[in-house]
């Protein structure tokens, strides 16, 4: 009986080369795949060639990788106009940037006992070009460098939406594989300083042009040195207790106390912020912008409906690769249908049944395979959800940045009052005295000279304060700008997929209900 099949002489070998795979490559893919976390997704399962020849059947052949390779729809993968990413970086000061060519590279000045054990770190060739400039710049960047130009353009952008760094990620580097984990970190490497050179203000920055150009290792200011911020700090206190150096000079008010290089000024923000906030007394300025608090009420709300629709974004595509894995799965069944019915037929009708079922294979094949490229266009699609999800990160530090200015405001402004109060009880004191107490008068002078000092850094601090509010208010008006366009292409792309994707899914299963509408039709006869 055997003898009789077309295909008897095929082995079960040969089916299982079918250019489908199984439901535990499907169902491994889904579960170690996010495709919205991911910045690529992953290859499909290999599809090997069918290897039965014409020859071997004539009448009947499993589906071929020709048959289920899906194209995208034109409609979804015909050029569109530039979106708006693409317009803002070719509106930037750099016409290349990108990170490759990572390598690992020993510490110079590590030492080891045992051979090859020494510290080593990840270096990353970075390449850029300005618009206009045929020279390209490459250098060489560790990830220190990468923090120390983030710290730069923290304290240079105060009020600014800095696009935030990558992480270190250090549970993951140890979790992950090493070239997997070096990959990754270099695509979101050369996103960052993408992002910056997009950056209207940053793109433009010598701190940026420093960082892409100056050879050698990127030295780390003291400014961004912790270590030497809390020394400095520690050795300051003890003067500025006894008087002398209490007044921050004012090019260091126009920083933010954090970082303990001056822990008096810490200490007297922290207790301006605790009278303010617990003690219910009013700071002597507040903020009386209420265009700000409007649209900083509503940032809030709309990082809440950011995360709910990511949230919800993730769901979807969870759900589209099962939906592609179901129909993979069916495929798959159906195949091994076909090569029962061909390997078992007798009779031409289950030669008949086997090329339907070759059929509606094919056709499983082919709508599991357009599942997953519709899933790559939706991952594409609804990342704008991840990345502006990342850049409230941006916003919130802006809004730190422009009240911890306040705070510094509020807080010079509270300690001259303190010395003007002083200095008027010492007058009121030494008015007492017949001729006046020089010891009273002395120590006014010292007094008045300290609100001089504190004067001038209260106008510094006054004039920053104004700069970030400015920051801030240019920020969220190129954020909302930003925002309708990325979210209205967003849309267009998303739909347009979906519906060219899901008609593509339709036509194919059309096409298999004609090829097998002769089932229906004798199932009509013999009801009637």
């Amino acid at each position: 009986m055997m003898s009789s099949s077309p295909l008897a002489g095929a082995g079960d070998g040969d089916m299982e080369s079918l250019p489908l795979a199984a439901a535990s490559d499907y169902a491994s893919v889904a579960s170690t795949f996010d495709p919205l976390l991911s910045s690529s997704p992953p290859s499909p399962p290999a599809l090997a060639a069918f290897p039965l020849s014409r020859a071997s059947s004539s009448f009947v052949d499993p589906p071929s990788y020709a048959d289920v390779a899906a194209s995208s729809p034109r409609s979804a993968s015909a050029s569109s106009p530039a979106s708006p990413r693409s317009a803002r970086a070719a509106t930037s000061e750099y016409s290349h940037i990108a990170v490759s060519d990572p390598e690992t590279v020993a510490e110079a000045a590590a030492t080891s006992i045992v051979s090859g054990s020494a510290p080593t770190y990840i270096s990353y060739l970075v390449t850029s070009a300005r618009r206009g400039d045929h020279r390209r710049h490459a250098v060489r960047r560790r990830f220190r460098d990468f923090v120390t130009l983030a710290d730069r353009l923290a304290d240079a952008f105060r009020g600014h939406f800095v696009p935030p760094r990558p992480d270190k990620n250090t549970v993951e580097s140890q979790v992950m594989q090493r070239d997997e984990f070096v990959a990754q970190r270099r695509a979101a490497l050369e996103r960052y300083l993408c992002r910056l050179a997009e950056h209207p203000a940053i793109g433009a920055s010598d701190e940026l042009r420093v960082f892409l150009q100056a050879e050698g290792r990127m030295p780390l200011p003291s400014s961004t040195d912790v270590a030497s911020r809390m020394l400095d700090g520690a050795a300051r206190l003890p003067r500025q207790l006894l008087g002398e150096d209490a007044v921050a000079p004012p090019q260091d008010v126009v920083q933010p106390a954090k970082g303990g290089r001056d822990l008096l000024r810490i200490f007297k923000e922290l207790k301006q912020s605790m009278v303010t906030d617990w003690g219910g007394v009013k700071p002597p300025l507040v903020e009386e912008d209420k265009e700000f608090l409007e649209k900083k009420q509503k940032v809030q709300d709309w990082e809440q409906q950011l995360s709910s629709a990511s949230q919800q974004a993730e769901a979807l595509v969870k759900a589209q690769q099962d939906m592609g894995d179901t129909m993979g799965a069916l495929g798959l069944a159906f195949v091994k249908l076909t090569k029962f019915e061909t390997e078992e037929a007798m009779y031409d009708s289950q030669r008949i049944r086997a090329v339907d079922s070759k059929r509606i294979a094919t056709a499983a094949v082919k709508a599991s395979r357009t599942c997953r490229d519709l899933n790559t266009q939706t991952v594409k699609y609804l990342d704008t959800l991840h990345e502006h999800l990342g850049i409230m990160l941006s916003v919130h530090t802006a809004f730190s940045d422009r009240a911890s200015a306040l705070l510094t405001v509020q807080t010079l402004m509270s300690d001259l009052a303190s010395l003007q109060s002083r200095i008027e009880k010492l007058e009121a004191a030494s008015s007492k005295v017949f001729g006046g107490d020089k010891t009273r008068l002395r120590k006014v002078e010292e007094l008045r000279e300290t609100i001089r000092a504190t004067e001038d850094a209260k106008c510094c601090a006054l004039r920053e304060y104004e700069r970030i509010k400015e920051n801030n208010k240019v920020e969220l008006s190129r954020l909302d700008r930003e925002r309708r366009e990325d979210f209205l292409e967003m849309l267009k792309g998303y739909v347009t997929s979906q519906a060219a994707y899901g008609e593509k899914i339709v036509d194919g299963w059309e096409t298999v209900a004609e090829e097998t509408s002769g089932y229906g039709r004798r199932s009509d006869n013999m009801t009637s």
